[in-house]
């Protein structure tokens, strides 16, 4: 596995995406809005890896309640795998929680969380890239 990406949760995702823009000095953005999670995300490309900014585009995104209890910050890690239903099974014979199932993330990815309490307190997503 692989560090794919680190997600920070914002309240209005074009003014974060310029402050970030300025203060990394990062040109190459791409914007999707992932309608299953509720969420509108800029991903921002660094040399080895991406930030991922999100907004809730709904009042039942997860996001939104995040924010709410939380405010803005970081969100989740997630790590890049080439098996991520082989992950899955695995994790889970060895006790860890999720949050749902495997289902479609952006830019064609296949997802999941690991429920923060099997990972001292940090939400971390797993993602596998579609092949090329």
């Amino acid at each position: 596995m692989r560090i794919d990406h680190v997600a920070i949760a914002v309240n209005n995702l074009d003014d974060a995406v310029k402050e970030y823009q300025n203060v990394l000095g990062v040109k190459d953005v791409e914007f999707e809005t992932v309608e299953s999670e509720g969420v509108r995300v800029a991903i921002l490309h660094l040399n080895n890896s991406r930030i991922e900014l999100m907004e809730a585009t709904k009042d039942a995104s997860p996001i939104k309640k995040f924010l709410e209890s939380r405010g803005e910050g970081l969100h989740h890690i997630a790590l890049e795998t080439e098996s991520i239903d082989g992950e899955v099974d695995r994790m889970k014979n060895n006790g860890v929680r999720f949050l749902g199932e495997v289902r479609p993330g952006s830019r064609g990815t296949k997802i999941t969380f690991i429920h923060p309490k099997s990972l001292h307190g940090v939400l971390t997503e797993l993602c596998s890239h579609p092949k090329k």
